[in-house]
């Protein structure tokens, strides 16, 4: 769950202090190996449970954490995220042998259930989802930043390497998402479902280098992360905003090869773990630290296992998809993990244990037939289906051992889950859980439909009959309802208005509302292309803007009409928009609610309001928005 105990590294002299103990953690790390002084008698596996809070009856963020916290303070199991609405669970590690994915599905179950019973109370419930869809960016606001100092120490030093730059978003999918912010907190949109698994030091090399090459396909089947900010863009969109929202890296007019500090790896682990963890110290910057209490090297010397807490903290604030672990078991021996955070949240308790145990029978199962996995696959293919299966999950393809071509279906139905099946049976795993949980992904490839699809179907679908903002959070009761039912993902119904109770767009913000998709002029054109426009596009109002796109006047249909009713149209001279334009135009904020933009359009008899922030037009909001949301209050009335 992370060191609570750290923070910036702002003086000079603590940072170099900090400094010398990372590189002590790294001579002792290398000591221990050589020495051979790890377990490797026993593996285990864990996992960590993200989770969203969520409002009852809006299905938004609810940002309560810490209120529930307060509540539990006699559960060791649970933590606080980065962000207010988000929370987390550390699952108890288990020897992986027979019953252990049951009793690991067991146990997330017995929690999450008693994190619902808390959340009772506060009208909320929890969301599994890799983005949750009703996140709305001024949800990312630093005022649900969780209040403790870790979070803030990180943020703060994110932003410090950023030197006061936007965060910019840009991606594409079925939609677009181009966008700015003004804080890293846009980190805290992911929530994931990470699996560890312990590796023996003489097994971590081909073990890394397998768990890269299959993250891919596993990642296809599982992705559970296409919608963020109402925009439909990759089928696991973690993989790309978690990247941008944490990039400290600046343009320059040269072409020097720069890596970020969530990154996939450069290429194919060759001796030790050791690789990993000097080539971060050697690129990223340290983040965060603490006044650390130990010397690794004398704890060695005196026949203590060292808890290398400084490079514990560095690897903490670096995020690779498949993250080296160092700890201590319970039994004072130290030992080597394989972090797992391709995998996403959701959609339910079981699709989540179906992709943990996919993952983990895949991982034994390839370890028995290769033993070096980059003679059959170049690191190049194996780095390019990793963003193949991140933009288009299930639908990828792929280019597999051998330089085979094939698609992600085929791949895990034909080679895979038989691959995965050996594996789990290696592990002595018990032949229910085996027929369960990979049955579970066999119907999923057999059916072509995962989180994602089920995202972007049922999306796509509902915003044809309502506004896209009930349309999402339809979708997101529906999914909440059958997580609850504990349903595989791959069984559910598409969503029907009647999932949402009700519907309450009242205290719904302009920025929620409004169109962003606009048709403008500029002063100086022509007044029949205004004319043209606005028919052809079915509009009655057209905003004017400037080069820089600030607002400048506003065209209506009803000034078109009285110019054209009075106008001698034969040898007129020229009119452009700026002779017609109304120039002093009512406008409101983004941040203001849809009650009172309703209550501004009916004080002053207009039919539309631009949305402008600092003066740049971001947005309108018409009568016929509003007629949307009337007609669907009033159907809901009737049923």
């Amino acid at each position: 769950m992370g060191d609570h105990n750290v923070g910036l590294m702002n003086k000079q002299a603590k940072l170099q202090k900090f400094m010398k103990h990372l590189l002590k953690d790294v001579q002792a790390l290398e000591y221990m190996l050589e020495h051979d002084m790890f377990e490797s008698d026993v593996v285990r596996i864990g996992a960590e449970q993200e989770m969203c809070l969520v409002d009852l009856k809006s299905f938004k963020p609810a940002p309560i954490n810490m209120e529930v916290m307060e509540t539990m303070q006699d559960a060791p199991y649970v933590d606080t995220e980065l962000a207010r609405f988000n929370m987390e669970t550390n699952l108890t590690p288990r020897v992986f042998n027979t019953s252990c994915l049951r009793d690991m599905e067991a146990e997330n179950n017995e929690y999450l259930n008693e994190i619902r019973k808390k959340l009772v109370p506060f009208g909320a419930t929890i969301a599994l989802t890799g983005i949750l869809p009703t996140l709305r960016k001024f949800d990312l606001n630093l005022e649900n930043l969780t209040p403790k100092p870790r979070y803030r120490a990180l943020i703060d030093s994110i932003a410090d390497q950023m030197d006061g730059k936007d965060i910019e978003l840009r991606l594409s999918g079925i939609d677009e998402l181009h966008v700015k912010h003004d804080t890293p907190l846009i980190e805290a949109c992911n929530t994931s479902f990470q699996v560890h698994l312990q590796v023996s030091p003489h097994d971590f090399v081909q073990m890394y280098n397998i768990a890269q090459t299959i993250a891919a396909p596993i990642m296809a089947i599982a992705a559970n992360s296409p919608i963020v900010f109402g925009r439909r863009l990759w089928h696991e969109t973690r993989i790309a905003l978690f990247q941008q929202a944490l990039d400290t890296r600046t343009s320059h007019e040269h072409m020097r090869e720069r890596s970020p500090r969530v990154n996939f790896g450069n290429g194919w682990l060759k001796k030790s773990i050791l690789e990993i963890y000097k080539e971060d110290i050697a690129r990223f910057r340290v983040l965060l630290g603490r006044d650390v209490d130990e010397d690794s090297l004398k704890a060695i010397k005196d026949n203590i296992i060292p808890r290398l807490q400084a490079l514990q903290i560095h690897n903490g604030t670096v995020y690779r998809w498949n993250r080296p672990c160092y700890g201590i078991s319970e039994n004072g021996k130290p030992h080597l993990r394989i972090e797992n955070r391709v995998l996403p949240s959701g959609p339910t308790v079981i699709d989540e244990m179906a992709n943990a145990a996919f993952w983990l029978g895949t991982m034994v199962g390839m370890q028995a037939r290769y033993k070096d996995i980059s003679k059959h696959i170049s690191f190049d293919d194996v780095r390019d289906n990793f963003v193949k299966a991140a933009k288009f999950g299930i639908d990828s393809h792929f280019t597999w051992l051998h330089d085979k071509k094939i698609t992600a279906v085929d791949l895990i139905k034909t080679e895979l889950l038989p691959i995965a099946e050996e594996g789990l049976r290696l592990r002595n795993i018990d032949q229910a859980d085996i027929d369960r949980y990979l049955g579970t992904i066999r119907q999923r490839a057999e059916k072509h439909m995962n989180g994602a699809r089920w995202s972007l179907r049922a999306f796509s679908t509902l915003k044809t009959v309502v506004p896209a903002d009930e349309a999402i959070t339809i979708m997101a009761a529906a999914m909440v309802k059958n997580q609850e039912l504990e349903k595989p993902v791959h069984e559910w119904d598409m969503p029907s208005l009647q999932d949402l109770e009700e519907y309450r767009p009242s205290k719904l913000k302009v920025s929620e509302f409004m169109s962003t998709d606009l048709f403008t002029v500029k002063k100086d054109d022509i007044i029949e292309l205004v004319a043209d426009m606005m028919d052809w596009q079915k509009i009655r109002y057209m905003p004017v803007e400037s080069d820089k796109g600030e607002l400048t006047g506003l065209m209506t249909s009803r000034v078109l009409l009285r110019y054209f009713s009075k106008a001698n149209l034969s040898g007129r001279k020229t009119t452009t928009v700026k002779d017609l334009m109304i120039k002093q135009v009512i406008t409101i904020d983004p941040d203001a609610t849809i009650i009172q933009a309703l209550h501004l359009m009916r004080t002053n008899n207009i039919g539309c309001l631009p949305v402008c922030k600092n003066k740049e037009l971001i947005g309108i909001i018409t009568e016929a928005d509003f007629l949307k949301i009337y007609g669907r209050l009033i159907d809901r009335l009737e049923s």
